[in-house]
């Protein structure tokens, strides 16, 4: 598909008013500023815009609404769904906005929407701070902090958006608000796990906590023992501390073994780490034991070796109330048949701050799970589509008898209203339903987990 022409007047008005770099296809950049993390994502916008401030986004919002232009917006551009592409619109493209200040004194940091956590975290551990992030470093904030945010401080310090102070928000009719917890109170509820469908957030507020060192890193364990190994696990993670986080995965290594791995971070007295641990370490004769002291930001570089830029993504996901004997079955035997040794499964274990936040506090649903499941589908073969998205629905599908209900938005290419429904709950959909119609009556921001304005 050839890009779209952006109209004359358009560009003209753009031109005149946006900071930023203006991006037309014939510009020897436009291609790689075009792509984004999954590779499946081949769209082409008719122009781009990589918008230097708020005011850059203000004038992009106004010119496509003078002009009836689809509009995209790219923030990190780690999303799996690749909704920050658009065909023959406009992208505001705000990754090159992506400065971090902190306030060490009252442990908050300002970031600006373009920011990745790597970005942040380097800022922040300069200080001996941070706060939960995603678990790798290219992944953007805004798309993390507006789903909800799984992270592996999560269990001690709440998701990405429960450490949310407040936002800057450009809105479909051209205003710059604010949204906090006491200004435009109600935006603020559903900018916390609603997605981008209020608008445009500029910049993001958080609140930070002590974080350096950590005893953190990889265990593996030979696929063999897989049921045994999971379900000491479950049991395991059902009393462990919140200072410990961890993530476990059915995995390929580099050599083709498949394998058990946990990925875990404990934040908590390092005196104590290695007693915490000790129990995930004794399941049974492990492959590799990767763990020690690091530095925060170190760990969260580590799960980038297991989804590389530019492979074909496709994902789905839902929750677990517990693996019981027959979900791990279900586990084991799909991945003893995983068609690329890219794709795998991963299991986000929540509780703690987690379960404690108040369920009506924010547009986030299910928080009392006990685990998240997530399908993870990476090749790098187009003519494998059909056979690698067609398995992970088969294995999505054979984990629905054991799901506690809903999904995680953030993961979801394909969802149905009904499905997002679903994944909020009832009572909160009608809740961003209507500030949907507040704040986006005609439903300019589309390009995303899509609330309808009208019932």
């Amino acid at each position: 598909m050839q890009p779209t022409a952006m109209p004359g007047r358009a560009l003209e008005a753009l031109a005149s008013s946006v900071r930023g770099q203006i991006i037309q296809s014939n510009d020897p950049t436009y291609d790689d500023l075009r792509k984004i993390h999954n590779g499946m994502i081949d769209r082409k916008p008719a122009l781009i815009v990589r918008c230097a401030g708020a005011a850059d986004v203000l004038a992009c919002v106004q010119v496509a609404r003078e002009n009836s232009l689809l509009v995209s917006i790219r923030g990190g551009g780690h999303g799996v769904p690749g909704f920050a592409v658009c065909d023959g619109g406009l992208m505001i493209d705000l990754s090159a906005a992506r400065g971090v200040r902190v306030d060490a004194e009252r442990q908050t940091a300002r970031a600006q929407a373009g920011a990745t956590w790597g970005d942040f975290d380097h800022e922040t551990h300069a200080y001996g701070l941070a706060t939960t992030g995603g678990v790798m470093r290219a992944t953007g904030i805004a798309g993390l902090t507006l789903a909800g945010g799984h992270g592996l401080l999560m269990r001690k310090y709440g998701l990405v958006c429960d450490n949310l102070l407040s936002v800057d928000m450009v809105t479909a009719d051209g205003r710059l608000v604010t949204a906090s917890a006491h200004e435009n109170t109600d935006l603020f509820w559903g900018l916390r796990g609603g997605g981008g469908n209020f608008g445009v957030v500029t910049s993001f507020e958080y609140q930070l906590h002590s974080v350096n060192a950590v005893l953190g890193g990889m265990l593996f364990y030979p696929l063999d023992r897989a049921r045994a190994v999971l379900k000491s696990y479950d049991d395991f993670s059902s009393t462990a501390p919140d200072e410990l986080g961890c993530l476990a995965a059915l995995a390929t290594l580099p050599d083709g073994t498949r394998a058990v791995a946990f990925l875990l971070a404990y934040h908590g007295p390092l005196e104590k780490g290695e007693e915490v641990i000790r129990p995930l370490r004794s399941f049974g004769p492990v492959l590799a034991d990767q763990v020690s002291i690091m530095p925060y930001p170190v760990v969260q570089s580590i799960a980038e070796n297991f989804n590389p830029r530019g492979l074909r993504n496709y994902w789905k996901t839902s929750y677990l109330a517990r693996m019981s004997g027959e979900a791990i079955d279900a586990m084991v035997e799909y991945h003893a048949r995983v068609p690329s040794p890219f794709t795998h499964q991963v299991i986000y274990t929540f509780g703690g701050a987690v379960a404690r936040v108040g369920k009506d506090e924010t547009a986030v649903g299910y928080r009392d799970a006990r685990h998240a499941f997530v399908a993870i589908g990476m090749w790098d073969d187009a003519a494998a589509d059909e056979e690698q998205i067609s398995y992970v629905r088969q294995l999505w599908g054979a984990m629905q008898p054991f799901s506690s209900g809903g999904f995680y938005p953030n993961y979801e290419a394909d969802a149905s209203v009904g499905q997002l429904v679903s994944a909020f709950g009832a009572e909160k959909y009608q809740r961003l339903q209507a500030l949907k119609k507040k704040y986006d009556p005609d439903n300019f921001f589309r390009l995303n987990q899509n609330i309808s304005p009208i019932a």
